[in-house]
């Protein structure tokens, strides 16, 4: 049912993220928890998401669309940025981020070893972005490569792909 209202980009995304039923997972950025109810969809109680967003409105909105899932224990939000999030010791199978700009701006070192610090042995990272000019896409996808190379991520595949909202693009890594 989520799928249906959900925008091509994060249907896509959720996709490529190929989420398995006990998976531990981590959302950089979740807006309104879309993309979280689509993760959702595929754990069963073995598996959970937990998602950061430093916007307390949007953590209230993603909360309550996805109110079933907190209770049942399979979602859980904090309202913060990566910096600030309160992870402790969580290890997570997958980890990603759809269009947050912390990791194409300035320096992304400090995010980028929180995120090394939580992916599980053998797990992976998602960046996924649509940028505004289609054409775009490839290179956006080559930059942000260098940038997760730069910062001891081993780049796994490069996805580029058209939606009839333009093309996406996503970068997969893992920890060397």
């Amino acid at each position: 049912m989520t799928r249906r209202k959900a925008a091509d980009r994060l249907v896509w995304a959720v996709d490529t993220l190929a989420v398995g039923p006990t998976d531990r997972v981590l959302e950089i950025g979740c807006g309104h928890g879309v993309a979280v109810s689509l993760v959702c969809e595929r754990l069963d109680d073995g598996g959970s998401i937990t998602a950061i967003d430093r916007s307390p409105t949007m953590i209230e909105a993603a909360t309550r669309r996805n109110a079933d899932h907190v209770a049942a224990g399979r979602a859980s939000f904090q309202a913060a940025s990566l910096h600030e999030a309160d992870l402790g010791d969580a290890r997570f199978d997958k980890i990603f981020a759809i269009h947050v700009g912390a990791f194409l701006r300035g320096d992304p070192a400090r995010e980028l070893r929180i995120v090394r610090d939580h992916l599980a042995p053998g797990g992976s990272f998602h960046l996924v972005y649509q940028p505004l000019v289609p054409a775009e896409a490839e290179a956006t996808a080559a930059r942000l490569s260098a940038v997760l190379a730069d910062h001891g991520f081993t780049v796994r595949d490069l996805l580029v792909h058209e939606l009839p909202t333009g093309r996406v693009a996503s970068v997969v890594a893992s920890t060397r």
